[in-house]
């Protein structure tokens, strides 16, 4: 007698990601199309400042309708890297299913925003943004969408963005915490207890080997390629402080 083993393969969801703004079309027509099982929906954190209240509602109806779950992230939709942290959000969330971004949706920084996380964080090439062209744009009018219909969903190739790996995430994070400043003496010591240097050295030597291997593997990346970090002498103790480019950084890679 012979046993039969089957591996049940497991389905990649088709997940769309989408700003909401003025538009019902440009969202709920290109899951139609695209037989999306799940939609994310951006919104602005600030429900009193939002006006995109009865879109939100239609869309959700229509998409329901439609068999379509419907899930929401809240962010700031004015802050660049607030939305960028936002769809790093449900990219994390939605690990290893197919995801599409939708560029057409929400405001011009929204789609600046969206389409940055799409060239940073494909590692596995599974994020597919896409720009969807209205067929009608009958112009805005008080609780009327922007466009109507759709004429074209025109996939848009997401050229890679170069990141900090791990190590300097985490080495960013030790630093945002501590106020965005901490001297080298104790970045040395929680670098090595966080394991993002390696210290091989007798005990006496220990302490050399720590700040050499912080200065190689952490600083010099973090200060000279990346430029998020600058080390400067105060009294007897060397500091490290986030730049702004550092401090803008930490606030979507972490």
């Amino acid at each position: 007698m012979h046993t039969v083993h089957t591996m049940t393969k497991i389905a990649r969801l088709r997940v769309h990601i989408a700003p909401v703004g003025y538009e019902i079309d440009r969202i709920v027509l290109p899951a139609k199309q695209e037989k999306a099982d799940k939609v994310w929906l951006l919104l602005h954190e600030n429900k009193t400042e939002d006006k995109a209240g009865p879109f939100i509602a239609k869309i959700t109806k229509q998409l329901e309708k439609l068999d379509i779950e419907v899930t929401q992230e809240y962010h700031d939709r004015r802050d660049l890297f607030k939305i960028i942290k936002a769809v790093k959000n449900i990219l994390e969330k939605e690990q290893g299913n197919e995801i599409y971004v939708n560029l057409a949706s929400g405001s011009k920084i929204q789609a600046i925003g969206t389409m940055m996380a799409c060239m940073m964080f494909n590692e596995t090439n599974n994020i597919h943004p896409f720009y969807v062209e209205a067929k009608e744009y009958p112009g805005f009018e008080t609780k009327q969408p922007l466009s109507m219909g759709i004429k074209e969903i025109v996939d848009v190739p997401p050229y890679s963005i170069q990141i900090p790996d791990s190590k300097l995430i985490v080495a960013l994070q030790i630093i945002k915490e501590k106020k965005n400043k901490i001297t080298k003496k104790e970045m040395a010591k929680l670098a090595e207890e966080h394991k993002i240097i390696t210290v091989n050295a007798m005990e006496k030597n220990h302490s050399m080997a720590r700040f050499a291997s912080l200065d190689k593997n952490i600083i010099q990346p973090l200060e000279e390629k990346w430029k998020f970090i600058q080390v400067e002498k105060i009294g007897r103790n060397r500091w490290i402080k986030l730049t702004q480019d550092g401090a803008n950084a930490a606030e979507f890679l972490i």
